[in-house]
């Protein structure tokens, strides 16, 4: 499933191509899972508006929507913007789901859930073969903007990081994996932040120290920021708005290694199973 930096490197990969495009015609499957919305309302709601902003909230995919595009503020940044959006369209990617801009032409791939059809004659699709993505209009008139239920990782503080685990049982990766806890953090990233933190995942988040949990904390931003500067992790069928696979998994410490040498200290890596997870460590570095 994309985590956090893949959702993000396909959130600014469409921004920055489709800011100021508008949507001229919608067209969705016949399948229903991938619809939180139905498909006549979407469309409905889709057609005529304009791309005012495309950003990420926690796993989801938020394109901020509106009648005009005259004046819009930077990437990402709804309190900043001059003209308020009256609409979102919101993308779920699920196990399996990929947002590409491309043209009208461009041969459509099997398992395409929706295509937009924009007035600078490119599209904007969604293909989901596994069809867990979900796809959600919301208009904003008529009740709240989506946001995330957790702390985003890249934004929480220290003494905000520290309280979310007090006192919880839980080992610290099943926390980690908690969306209402932190939203965006996925198997990946939670593996490769507790080996750069030196933290086992199996202990309890609650008993951590003070300090463990800064250097996680600080581990996990650090992970999720170099991730992005990456592309993100293409360890199975990700790829970004433009149809690119990303690269940092060549950079991996310790997830999908077992048996390799930690990079580190050369013992070999172990894979347990938490919280129904694959969860990899190394058993020297990590306490």
């Amino acid at each position: 499933m994309p985590e956090l930096p893949e959702v993000e490197t396909i959130a600014r990969g469409v921004h920055e191509r489709l800011r100021g495009d508008r949507i001229l015609e919608v067209w969705f499957s016949r399948h229903s899972e991938p619809f939180k919305t139905s498909p006549a309302r979407q469309a409905k709601g889709l057609s005529g508006k304009s791309f005012l902003a495309v950003h990420r909230t926690g796993k989801h995919i938020v394109c901020e929507l509106g009648s005009s595009t005259n004046n819009v503020a930077v990437r990402g940044s709804r309190n900043s913007e001059t003209q308020r959006p009256t609409a979102q369209w919101i993308v779920h990617l699920g196990m399996s789901g990929r947002l590409l801009v491309t043209t009208s032409e461009a041969p459509v791939a099997a398992h395409t859930h929706a295509r937009l059809s924009l007035a600078s004659g490119r599209e904007l699709r969604f293909v989901d073969p596994r069809r867990f993505g979900r796809l959600e209009f919301r208009n904003l008139a008529k009740g709240q903007s989506f946001d995330a239920p957790g702390s985003d990782p890249l934004a929480i503080g220290a003494d905000e990081f520290a309280v979310l685990f007090r006192g919880r049982k839980l080992a610290i990766k099943a926390a980690l994996l908690n969306q209402s806890l932190l939203a965006g953090v996925g198997n990946i990233y939670a593996d490769e932040s507790l080996f750069h933190a030196g933290i086992r995942p199996r202990r309890a988040a609650g008993r951590l120290t003070r300090a463990e949990l800064d250097r996680l904390r600080e581990a996990l931003r650090q992970v999720l920021t170099h991730a992005i500067k990456l592309g993100g992790s293409s360890v199975s069928d990700y790829v970004d708005a433009n149809g690119v696979r990303g690269f940092f998994q060549l950079e991996h410490c310790v997830y999908l290694r077992t048996g390799e040498p930690c990079r580190r200290c050369g013992t070999p890596i172990q894979r347990i199973l938490l919280a129904g997870r694959g969860t990899h460590f190394c058993p020297k570095c990590q306490h």
